[in-house]
């Protein structure tokens, strides 16, 4: 019998980055690595046991994107909230990642609605921050007719938006930051319960290497797990010792998945970049091809230029040249 689950086998056959991107919000989607980010970014959890949060608080199954799942398929992912908000008048939104939480010690069971998406590209022409605010605000306008009817708007529910970026500029880098709503008293101090007011959250989870200050924990365990670096063999046993996370076999699938698809990628981005170096055949042919390839591997796998041109193997004495073309260019 194949060890593979049928998801897993599917993305073989899709094209490498769209697989890559899935596979990744496959992982992300796992309860093991789900509670430790909710550990470590939302305040409900902060002093919950690991375990609890994930086997007590986080309700039902993580729902990734649109991606159907086969009820029989082994591991802690198989169905949960619809990832997708419609509506008539504002379209239709597709989460990466959604599901319940249920917040411990608040007096009663209340559900959180948690959003996470992996972002590649920190500057997609407007600022991440707002379009967290707008799935928030989705994600609350929503609930009418799901949560609550009529003017019940006591049974709202609190939602986060959490997003993890992969490729953020150096200052954002291994940085966790919160924007919430709080109350402000301007004259006297009136105060409302928090719960009544404190109903939605963005988090940006800016991941950064181990040249970067505060490389640990939650940062530490995702920079690893979507590293295109890192070995396969490598992101387990640091999974496993750090972090104390058992491998299932679902999640082991995931990651080969994750380590194979990003080989190919960049191989497909140095093959694209040297057949157009050799089809010119002539220096300035080779120098747009291993340009072109640079660029591919920037845009597909979201490296810094210095990464693209390390796993080139460009000459250190001829990488300068490179960096001035892309900026004329830029």
């Amino acid at each position: 019998m194949d060890e593979k689950t049928t998801m897993a086998q599917g993305l073989h056959s899709t094209d490498d980055s769209a697989g890559y991107d899935a596979a990744c919000k496959r992982v992300l989607s796992e309860k093991a690595i789900l509670a430790r980010i909710m550990k470590a970014c939302l305040a409900e959890y902060r002093d919950c046991p690991v375990r609890d949060i994930e086997e007590k608080y986080i309700e039902g199954q993580p729902q990734v994107s649109s991606v159907p799942v086969l009820p029989d398929e082994e591991g802690s992912v198989i169905s949960g909230l619809d990832t997708e908000d419609k509506s008539v008048h504002e379209g239709t939104v597709t989460y990466d990642i959604r599901f319940r939480a249920i917040a411990p010690d608040s007096g009663e069971l209340i559900g959180l609605i948690v959003n996470v998406e992996a972002q590649n590209d920190f500057y997609p022409g407007y600022p991440l921050t707002k379009r967290g605010i707008y799935y928030c605000c989705r994600m609350i306008s929503s609930q009418y007719g799901r949560e609550f009817t009529g003017s019940h708007y006591e049974k709202l529910k609190k939602v986060y938006s959490i997003w993890i970026c992969m490729n953020p500029p150096r200052n954002r880098e291994n940085t966790i930051t919160r924007y919430r709503l709080t109350e402000e008293h301007l004259v006297g101090k009136a105060v409302k319960l928090v719960q009544n007011y404190d109903l939605l959250s963005i988090v940006m989870l800016c991941l950064g290497g181990p040249d970067s200050e505060n490389y640990d924990g939650v940062l530490r365990m995702l920079d690893v797990l979507l590293s295109h670096e890192t070995s396969e063999a490598e992101k387990r046993r640091i999974l496993q010792d750090d972090y104390d996370i058992q491998m299932t076999r679902t999640m082991e699938s995931e990651v080969s998945v994750m380590c194979n698809l990003s080989k190919g990628v960049m191989e497909k981005s140095w093959k694209k970049g040297m057949a157009e170096g050799r089809e010119k055949g002539r220096a300035e042919g080779l120098e747009k091809g291993i340009l072109s390839s640079i660029k591919s591997l920037m845009e597909t796998m979201s490296w810094t230029l210095d990464q693209a041109m390390t796993a080139l193997k460009v000459p250190e004495a001829e990488q300068q040249i490179y960096r001035s073309l892309l900026e004329k260019r830029s």
